[in-house]
Parts: structure tokens; sequence; C-alpha cells
């Protein structure tokens, strides 16, 4: 099993960042800790995402941070990317794998446990899971998973599981008590005043958890 060397996942929507500049707004997380960024923002033609991933790489590298792209192999390759993110209804993450180059790593968006399980089986390096609180971006993917759903998951799979969906500073040690690696987020990073602040809370958290023993050993 590939070595997932991060807690704060982020993922991109310009939509919520200060003026549209979801640049400036991963720089700022990354100021703040953030060391794994998912190029998400699927409205923009492939050109575009193209055109903000080459800066998005840039970026990442100066800081030593991962860069994924959001269920686009092609597009990952063409920038160098570290990973691609599959949702839950994309390729499978055994074929994807196919395309990729080795070393590269497979994230896969999951919304139950048989989607967790079949992830897993198929060779993906890491999952998110959730909504596990209420949020409007995942209100799509129905009520919310809750913590004794990731709970369940966390205990099911042996990869390591993000929780997504509504997770911020205030709950984030709830669901790392449930068994998850790690919480992947939008809003509660790249929407607030002052982005760095917030990034450097919610890493501050994720590492006092982590010292305490709070994170789940699992064996590759």
């Amino acid at each position: 099993m590939a070595q997932i060397d991060f807690q704060l996942y982020v993922i991109t929507d310009r939509h919520q960042c200060e003026g549209g500049d979801v640049v400036a707004c991963v720089e700022r997380s990354m100021r703040g800790g953030v060391r794994a960024v998912q190029l998400r923002d699927k409205d923009l033609s492939t050109r575009e995402r193209y055109e903000l991933g080459l800066r998005l790489r840039q970026l990442t590298a100066e800081y030593g941070a991962r860069l994924f792209v959001n269920g686009d192999a092609a597009l990952a390759l063409a920038l160098g990317a570290d990973g691609v993110h599959l949702p839950h209804d994309g390729l499978p993450a055994d074929v994807c794998r196919t395309v990729l180059e080795p070393g590269m790593l497979v994230g896969v968006s999951t919304h139950s446990v048989s989607e967790a399980r079949d992830a897993e089986d198929r060779g993906a390096d890491f999952i998110t899971y959730g909504p596990v609180f209420h949020t409007p971006s995942k209100a799509k993917y129905g009520a919310p998973v809750g913590l004794d759903s990731l709970r369940s998951v966390c205990t099911e799979v042996r990869v390591p599981v993000f929780a997504l969906g509504g997770v911020k500073a205030s709950n984030a040690k709830e669901v790392l008590s449930a068994g998850a690696a790690g919480v992947a987020m939008i809003s509660a990073v790249l929407a607030g005043p002052d982005v760095e602040a917030a990034a450097s809370e919610i890493v501050k958290c994720l590492q006092e958890e982590r010292s305490r023993g709070a994170f789940p050993k699992k064996e590759g």
C-alpha cells in the first residue's frame, strides 16, 4: 500500500474563494500547512483545467505538496500530478491505474460501505467518505452518513479514510475518533476570511490528535 503522507486534503472550488482566485487561496492554505490539493472545478473546460492545473502544479511543487486531479487521468499525466481522484461512478481504480505512471496515487470518493469496500478491492490508495455532516455542496448525495457509518467504514477497510462533508475544526476530533485518517475540506478552508489561519488551525488539530494516538494504525 502506498504511503499517504498528508492529513488535510483540500479540494478546490473557485466559487468559494475570495474574488474567485483559487490559486491565491490555495497558496494561503499551503502557508497554513496544507500538503495535498485536489484540482476539482469540474465546470471548467479541459483546457481551462489544464491551465489552472499548471499553476497549481508549480505552487504545490514549491511547497512540497501533492497535487491530485479529479476524474481525469490524462490531465493528471499531462500536469505531472501526484495522482488522480476518482468519483464513485468513474473508472474503477484498477482500470485507471493501467494508464497512470508508476507511483501515482489513486483516491476514490465513496458514500457507502459497499463503495468503500469496492474501492479498496480495486486498489485505491485512499478514499474519501461522506458526507459525514450536512453540507449544501453534498446534498445531492442524500442525507449525511453520520459518525456511526464513518466508524463502520474505517473498521471495514484498511486504506486511509478521509472524512468529507461538513467537517470543520470544531468537529474534526469527532471524525478522527471514529477512525478517519484525515479530513477532506473545501469551504472550511477556502471560504473563510483568513484561509491561512483556517488551514493552520485544522492542521494543528490533526497533529495534536495524531500525537495522542487518535489515528488508526493500518497495516499495508
